[in-house]
């Protein structure tokens, strides 16, 4: 199992500042990388939640916070950390929550989970085991055009048809299991090679998205969290794709412009050059950060 490496740590701390003696909700604990820089920032008079979906981060995060007392790990979905909070803390009011959205390092470097097509693995690709399918049941289940609108919507696939229609001729011939054939196929179907991706890489990205309901869990979240925070709370989100930090964005500008909340991130915040180089994957990760503004909680 690879390390996972948290991204944009310093840039989060610089712009949500968690503060000594807050209380912090880590929807998305991982690796427990963010929460363990939160935890040195709110000391041992402030108070963590991590949540997570994923059964092996969850033990992963619970032993790196081992030392940290005022640290909980959970397992649960992010949106629902308002239930979280009031059953560990009896209220529901905190002064900061953190996502840390898409896959970890530890997920897409195990070939049984079936994230990547790297190496030989099950089509699985769930974030835990709440996930009602597999990506090789849905695959094998759903016909031509409940995949082409997924891979389209999901993916933003321009062949999305064809590969629709490619994966439904050659379940024909038998059921698609494992990650290196359906990369396979779908690269064929998909054309060649665009820049550094893989062809197949938008299609696993959209069963991966369908699998595990991401855009409807991040909508929710978007919803709900932001009215757990204390006035002066701060919510920060760390995407990695458009159709993650495009309804980031919307939801942050929406309670700027209608409710007076101070956008941190005037721009979205990208990793530094250095970042990158020392950890690829960072490349495409965006932080937002919003700030709850001081005065008489509504």
């Amino acid at each position: 199992m690879g390390d996972h490496e948290p991204v944009l740590v310093a840039e989060f701390l610089a712009l949500a500042e968690p503060k000594p003696g807050e209380s912090w909700v880590d929807g998305t604990v991982g690796g427990g990388g963010h929460a363990g820089a939160i935890l040195g920032r709110i000391g041992p008079a402030g108070r963590l939640i991590g949540i997570d979906r994923d059964p092996a981060a969850v033990e992963t995060a619970r032993a790196r916070l081992a030392s940290s007392a005022n640290a909980q790990v959970e397992r649960g979905s992010y949106e629902r950390a308002g239930e979280v909070v009031r059953r560990h803390w009896g209220g529901d009011a905190v002064d900061g929550i953190l996502l840390d959205l898409g896959v970890s390092s530890f997920q897409l470097d195990d070939p049984g989970r079936g994230f990547s097509f790297m190496r030989p693995g099950p089509l699985d690709m769930r974030m835990g085991p709440d996930a009602p399918e597999t990506a090789a049941q849905l695959v094998n289940r759903l016909g031509v055009e409940e995949l082409e609108a997924a891979i389209r919507e999901f993916g933003e696939e321009p062949r999305a048809r064809r590969v629709a229609e490619a994966i439904v001729r050659e379940r024909g011939t038998r059921p698609i299991e494992d990650t290196v054939r359906f990369a396979e196929l779908v690269g064929s179907a998909a054309g060649g090679r665009r820049g550094r991706a893989h062809p197949a890489t938008r299609t696993f990205q959209a069963i991966r998205m369908l699998v595990n309901r991401e855009v409807e869990r991040l909508e929710a979240a978007l919803a709900s969290l932001p009215g757990l925070l204390r006035p002066g709370g701060r919510m920060a989100v760390i995407t990695f794709h458009s159709l993650e930090d495009r309804p980031v964005k919307a939801a942050f500008r929406k309670l700027s412009r209608q409710d007076g909340w101070d956008l941190l991130t005037k721009h979205v915040v990208a990793p530094s050059r250095e970042e990158v180089l020392r950890n690829p994957r960072s490349r495409s990760a965006k932080l937002r950060v919003i700030r709850r503004p001081d005065g008489e909680r509504t």
